[in-house]
């Protein structure tokens, strides 16, 4: 139980043992600012912004009573409680939260390894399977020459694709689909039927081939 004997309302947050990890010199001096703040009761919360994507954030913000949101899970933690947002769960899996001192004073770091890419298992759905291996296996062969594809939606097993960047426009797109992105994906995830292009390949100008 946090030291600082907060009553949690019986609301939808559920008290669960997560694989997130708050150092003890973390903590410290999260409970230091928090004591600033002067409200009892007062703990964090740690969520992700546009998670599953290039552009996600891990944030942490205060959280007074009553801020809490719905569905949220809450941490036990030694000197306060934390609130985590309960879709952000599986993207904070493994996250780290540190504070390490330095001349300037110190520096709260957040490491969340899957904030921009999940885990994924067997029974995971269809869409984060194939974002998953689009970042591992076939985005970083794409980025060298400036290539990126991504899943627009999944039409009846099918797996519908956009490329951007240097493979937009570019004459051999056809052969990096089938055999490149089609086959590494079917390889991976056997339940994908197929993948189909809806880029506008009219469009030339960052084109790696022309």
């Amino acid at each position: 139980m946090a030291s600082n004997g907060i009553e949690w309302p019986q609301n939808d947050e559920r008290v669960l043992e997560l694989n997130i990890t708050f150092t003890e010199a973390a903590q410290k001096y999260l409970a230091t600012l928090l004591e600033k703040q002067s409200v009892g009761g007062i703990g964090v919360r740690l969520f992700v912004t546009q998670p599953g994507t290039p552009y996600a954030e891990t944030c942490l913000a205060y959280c007074k009573p009553g801020e809490e949101k719905e569905g949220d899970l809450v941490m036990e933690l030694e000197y306060f409680n934390c609130h985590v947002e309960g879709k952000s769960e599986q993207y904070l899996d493994e996250a780290t939260v540190d504070f390490s001192e330095d001349k300037l004073g110190g520096q709260l770091t957040i490491k969340a390894p899957n904030a921009k890419l999940p885990q994924v298992s067997e029974d995971s759905p269809l869409d984060e399977k194939i974002n998953y291996f689009l970042q591992t296996e076939i985005n970083p062969g794409l980025a060298s020459h400036g290539g990126v594809v991504s899943l627009v939606e999944i039409d009846e097993g099918v797996a519908i694709l956009q490329f951007g960047g240097g493979c937009q426009g570019c004459s051999a797109v056809d052969l990096t689909l089938k055999d490149g992105v089609e086959k590494t994906l079917i390889e991976r995830i056997p339940e994908l039927k197929g993948v189909r292009d809806v880029t506008d390949h009219s469009i030339t100008e960052n084109a790696y081939f022309k």
